[in-house]
């Protein structure tokens, strides 16, 4: 599938990652709340006066059964303080690896708000790879859980993608 990169302007033949730019938490805030929340391409932080939010950008990476190619997608987890002062503080840091929990913070389609919603990932940082990976808990009646572990088709990857690049 060929398709031009918004970010380096090149054609490309392989599958794009399907990224999020903010977590939906702060894709939903006013423009006046988003004033008082900083965002870079890898963290957020929503600060309100009963509650300071963090997020950290990380790769949840889609099984396609019957390609040799997985289905990436760029998306957010919100973490604790802790592990996001943590997860910051060795960003540069090549050999930093740990686990964190993290929620979910993104409404992935063609799946429905509920089911993205309130799911709790493994966050899997390995800095000497990049951008941690994501695993998401398992949930009973979820379709999004049960598309992770079972895996999609090349035809729905396909779908996905002409979607996100407006096709």
């Amino acid at each position: 599938m060929k398709y031009i990169c918004v970010d380096c302007g090149q054609e490309h033949e392989d599958w794009p990652a399907l990224a999020y730019p903010t977590p939906l938490s702060y894709a939903q805030l006013t423009e006046e709340e988003k004033k008082e929340a900083e965002v870079t391409s890898d963290f957020c932080v929503i600060i309100h006066p009963e509650h300071t939010y963090y997020f950290i950008r990380v790769v949840l990476i889609q099984t396609v059964v019957d390609a040799c190619q997985d289905l990436d997608y760029g998306v957010w987890v919100s973490l604790s303080e802790k592990s996001f002062k943590e997860y910051y503080e060795n960003f540069e840091n090549k050999a930093f690896k740990t686990t964190y929990f993290g929620w979910l913070n993104n409404h992935i389609g063609p799946y429905s708000f509920d089911t993205c919603m309130e799911i709790g990932t493994n966050v899997e940082v390995d800095n000497e790879k990049g951008r941690p990976y994501i695993y998401l808990h398992q949930k009973e009646n979820n379709e999004l859980i049960r598309d992770f572990y079972s895996g999609i088709t090349t035809e729905e990857a396909t779908k996905r993608i002409q979607v996100a690049l407006g096709n």
